[in-house]
């Protein structure tokens, strides 16, 4: 998407690690704006999947996910990170590698808002190793819901996740997808 691409390199800061810094619009101030087109057009991508829940991760992807469920107009759930007094009842979990934090986190949804019957588009705002989507479909998985596909703001198309789920047979589209980032710039993969 090259508005994406556009707002990347305008304001985007390259980290160590490497990480991408987009702080200024997409995951700390957030644009809300431009983070509805960007929910509209994983809507647009994935309208003919049947979508009939969102699955993401808290708490960076939860804005893209609920513009794409108001575009797609179905619920928008998120797995929480930690076990709050608001959350009881039957969970499913399972244990997430935090690629941006360094740490393993049990992430959990209420058995009650994830079932058989859903077919599940997953959002998050980056894919970099994969971690955060394998564990959101094994979350799935559990619930015995059918996984559409993977809808990702920004893909590290230069760390292997991305094309491992795809391997294994996930539809992702990403928006942007980064396949080089250095003290140099920014390259991206040509859209297809």
């Amino acid at each position: 998407m090259k508005e994406l691409e556009d707002r990347i390199l305008a304001e985007g800061k390259i980290l160590p690690g490497p990480v991408l810094k987009v702080s200024s619009f997409l995951n700390h101030q957030m644009d809300a704006d431009f983070i509805m087109e960007l929910g509209a057009e994983l809507a647009r991508r994935y309208g003919d999947a049947g979508v009939t829940k969102i699955l993401t991760i808290e708490s960076s992807g939860i804005a893209i996910a609920v513009a794409c469920g108001a575009a797609l107009h179905v619920p928008v759930l998120f797995a929480k990170k930690h076990i709050t007094s608001n959350v009881s009842g039957d969970l499913y979990q399972t244990i997430v590698h935090s690629y941006t934090h360094g740490t393993d986190y049990t992430v959990v949804v209420e058995r009650e808002y994830l079932n058989a019957e859903d077919r599940v588009l997953i959002v998050d705002d980056f894919l970099a190793n994969g971690k955060a989507i394998e564990g959101l479909l094994d979350l799935i998985r559990q619930a015995g819901a059918e996984a559409v596909g993977a809808g990702i703001a920004i893909e590290k198309g230069f760390q292997e996740g991305g094309a491992k789920l795809r391997e294994n047979g996930l539809r992702v589209e990403s928006l942007a997808i980064v396949d080089e980032m250095s003290e140099d710039g920014i390259r991206f993969r040509p859209e297809t």
